[in-house]
């Protein structure tokens, strides 16, 4: 469902389109572009599927050491894929406005000056994403030489898990800082929870 808000703004509709009811799998969504929409519900799936893998990886190697044997790779496996899960999470969080925020003071605000302060703190973190990206990339190309012990790979997968949900959390960033051009209120953006 678009909010009222939405429908003020032209072309909003063409732009944005709420998730249809049959596709309710996923947890609520804020409306966004078609490109947007995928790329979340990518990363959703992706953090569904490295939890159900970490579970299944983690519960065989308990089974396992009942009878003495250990699957030494699960231990690095889990740890590579933990960092992925995380990072990703810390990305679909994003995408919800989901992250913690100590609001006491700027919900005092009045609307034009709560506006200004929201455009500041998405452009901080803009900012700070992108320098993620930056260096975080920076970092996994230099990890091509390195090898994970257990698993013979290289340490660079592990550590791409930086720029690259720093990059789509920045995809989402800046489309709520978009929106907040835009004049809507943090409700219109992600609802009311």
């Amino acid at each position: 469902m678009i909010s009222a808000g939405l429908n003020q703004h032209s072309h909003a509709d063409d732009l944005i389109q709420a998730r249809p009811a049959h596709r309710r799998l996923l947890p609520p969504t804020p409306p966004a572009p078609a490109p947007l929409r995928l790329i979340g519900d990518a990363v959703d799936w992706t953090v569904i599927g490295i939890g159900a893998v970490m579970i299944v990886l983690v519960f065989a190697n308990v089974v396992l050491h009942i009878f003495g044997k250990d699957m030494a790779a699960t231990t690095e496996l889990c740890e590579l894929l933990m960092v992925w899960v995380t990072f990703l999470g810390g990305a679909a969080a994003a995408r919800r406005g989901a992250h913690m925020a100590i609001t006491e003071l700027i919900d005092k605000l009045k609307p034009g000056s709560r506006r200004v302060v929201d455009l500041l703190i998405t452009a901080v973190s803009a900012i700070v994403l992108g320098q993620l990206v930056w260096y975080g990339w920076n970092i996994s190309k230099a990890g091509w030489s390195n090898q994970l012990t257990v698993l013979d790979i290289p340490m660079s997968f592990q550590y791409m898990a930086l720029p690259v949900a720093s990059f789509i959390t920045l995809l989402f960033v800046l489309w709520d800082g978009l929106q907040i051009l835009r004049g809507l209120s943090r409700e219109e953006r992600f609802g009311s929870n």
